[in-house]
């Protein structure tokens, strides 16, 4: 009975009816005598597994995962602000964070450094169709491949390479408007419309797209569309589009561009950057610059158009630009994430821009890679805030267990190390499959909409673009090539013949005096130091004011002595007369014809000539001018009466 008291003290009493359980059976093992130690053990089990299960449920309670984000190179508010919702800790660049949110394009190296549960929101090589330039260059081979499928963005040149095709079609095509765009420009900046390309240097860089002057108005006005889409995976690709987005008025009633309004901005550029310092910008939600998506669909079927064709157009659109870059999607993607086997280590919100022609088909202007997030009006913050809310809630980064992840990398390595030296044993194999995570995206997806995959099967022949299309050369890429070439090599040209025709600068008296008191070694050095500085006629040199004044005097001087000499006239009825003048000179020196036809129209009328008056003048005699005016007394006359 004493080992029995030691042990009921030794354990913790869990509840009142287990010391009455316990008594009983201490009288019934006294009674029994055999059965004591049994009894005791199943007592003492039934005991431990109460506690443990007490424990554990204590244990769950206080052991909650935290998701960390870092946001050290994000500049939106709202970002900061929808992830504290969420109960998101905002982490640093050197801690283990969940997700990375950055406004930049990721370089490889920090792909590579991603660990197993690590997120960030941007694909390595997207930049394929976020660039102006990687756009056209890969919606122009998808239209090689497929013409009748890929019409949907305007006839686009990427420059320097196309500039000899893009002024053969402006020849051909006078009455095409153009706008120049920089490569890898936004918000606006640098972009032209103009009516010629004759004023595009060989060594501009950018692109080129035919305009498009009939546009779909409302009200009078141009607009675009800023559709966001969401890609949560690219092997396989799942691609959704935002059901709530912004509609982008110009703040000038639209007119085809012409002479006076090309110009103008506020007409033909649709960019918030820009239209936002209009004087005519109007803030309101139902009537302003900028209005929601929903409100355009409600517009559109009150004058009858078909909004669910029309949508599914844009859808068509979207996924056909996503698949151009694709394969390049897919290999990057395996080659920075080989052991991604969680969770999806990319994530990309894309902002696409719509135009809508005249007969409602959509048109791409370009995809935004980090679309701004700024929330200056409540429109903003209304659709934007319930955007980055539904594609939080889709990521799902609670399901990751950060701790545990991180034990089986380290176990990894040792395994590793170990089966190094063992060659017998096979590494691990893993299969990746985000099942479950693909449900959990369906189950929260919110105001998003998948749009890809789909039940079309049309897109699977987008996906095979050729072995050699990405890489390998083409004849219309070597022809490009030998054009860009020969445009360079004209320009050079160019170059070295005016840089000939400038006169190399004057030496003067004293320099020369004190370079023949240096050595011999030093004014070598300082000829070749000279030689070499002259001979690069790009360089800049210091102007001196006095000879720049004594070269302006000495070029005044010339030009008064070739037209005071007659020289230019000569030079041009010499030239006329054997047939080698140019239209363009001869329209330029007209006015030596008119001379020429003015003074023999003098000479022709009655009168004396300049030759009799001057003989006249010789021997002393006088002539009464016109209109009976005093004699002409010559110096001549005066010495020939002394």
């Amino acid at each position: 009975m004493e080992h029995g008291n030691r042990s009921k003290e030794s354990l913790p009493v869990i509840a009142n009816s287990d010391s009455s359980d316990d008594s009983s059976d201490l009288e019934r093992a006294s009674e029994n005598g055999d059965g004591f130690i049994q009894t005791s053990k199943k007592r003492l089990s039934k005991q431990n597994s109460k506690l443990s299960i007490g424990i554990g449920q204590k244990i769950r309670r206080k052991k909650k995962r935290t998701v960390t984000l870092c946001l050290a190179n994000c500049r939106y508010d709202v970002i900061r602000k929808t992830s504290s919702k969420f109960g998101y800790k905002e982490v640093g660049e050197g801690e283990n964070w969940n997700m990375y949110w950055t406004d930049l394009s990721i370089t490889i190296e920090r792909c590579k450094e991603m660990k197993r549960f690590q997120k960030i929101n941007h694909f390595p090589g997207m930049l394929e169709i976020c660039r102006k330039d990687l756009l056209a260059r890969n919606l122009n081979r998808m239209v090689r491949l497929f013409p009748k499928d890929y019409n949907f963005f305007p006839k686009t040149w990427c420059f320097p390479a196309d500039l000899g095709e893009a002024l053969t079609y402006s020849r051909l095509k006078k009455n095409k408007t153009f706008i120049l765009k920089p490569d890898a420009g936004s918000q606006g900046r640098g972009i032209i419309v103009t009516k010629t390309l004759k004023d595009v240097r060989p060594c501009d860089r950018g692109i080129c797209q035919v305009y498009l002057n009939r546009p779909f108005l409302i009200d009078g006005y141009k607009f675009d569309l800023r559709v966001y889409t969401l890609i949560t995976s690219c092997d396989p690709l799942r691609i959704y589009v935002f059901r709530e987005g912004l509609v982008r008025f110009a703040t000038s009633r639209y007119k085809e561009p012409n002479g006076v309004n090309i110009s103008n901005v506020f007409m033909h550029l649709t960019n918030y950057a820009v239209n936002k310092h209009s004087r005519t910008y109007n803030l309101d939600t139902e009537a302003g610059s900028k209005r929601k998506i929903s409100w355009l669909n409600n517009y559109l079927h009150t004058l009858g158009h078909d909004v669910d064709h029309l949508w599914a157009k844009i859808d068509d659109v979207i996924i056909k630009t996503i698949i151009s870059a694709w394969p390049i999607l897919k290999h990057s993607y395996a080659a920075c994430f080989p052991n991604h086997d969680v969770i999806p280590a990319c994530c990309e919100l894309l902002g696409i821009d719509i135009i809508l022609d005249r007969r409602l088909n959509p048109q791409i202007l370009e995809v935004n890679h980090s679309p701004s997030f700024h929330t200056d009006t409540p429109l903003d913050l209304e659709v934007k805030e319930s955007l980055l809310s539904d594609m939080f809630s889709m990521l799902n980064l609670e399901q990751c267990d950060k701790k545990k992840i991180m034990r089986e990398d380290r176990k990894r390595v040792r395994e590793r190390l170990l089966h190094g030296l063992n060659k017998d044993v096979p590494p691990p194999t893993e299969v990746k499959c985000f099942a479950e995570y693909y449900k959990h995206e369906m189950m929260h997806k919110g105001g998003f909409r998948l749009v890809y995959p789909c039940n079309s099967t049309e897109y699977i022949k987008f996906f095979d673009q050729g072995q050699g299309s990405l890489y390998c050369d083409t004849a219309a890429s070597r022809a490009r090539e030998a054009a860009q070439n020969a445009m360079r090599d004209e320009m050079l040209l160019k170059a070295k013949l005016e840089a000939s025709k400038r006169v190399s600068p004057i030496i003067k008296g004293p320099q020369k005096r004190n370079d023949q008191l240096l050595p011999r070694t030093s004014s070598k050095i300082s000829h070749q130091f000279s030689s070499a500085r002259t001979s690069c006629s790009f360089e800049p040199q210091m102007i001196v004011e006095a000879e720049e004044r004594d070269r302006l005097q000495r070029l005044a001087q010339r030009d008064y002595l070739i037209r005071s000499q007659g020289i230019l006239e000569h030079v041009y009825f010499s030239m006329k007369q054997n047939g080698t003048l140019r239209q363009q000179d001869q329209r330029k020196f007209a006015i030596f014809e008119k001379i020429r036809s003015a003074s023999e129209s003098i000479v022709s009328k009655k009168g004396p000539a300049i030759t009799d008056l001057l003989e006249g003048m010789r021997n002393g005699t006088t002539t009464q001018e016109p209109n009976n005016r005093r004699n002409f007394i010559t110096p001549w006359s005066v010495t020939n009466k002394s």
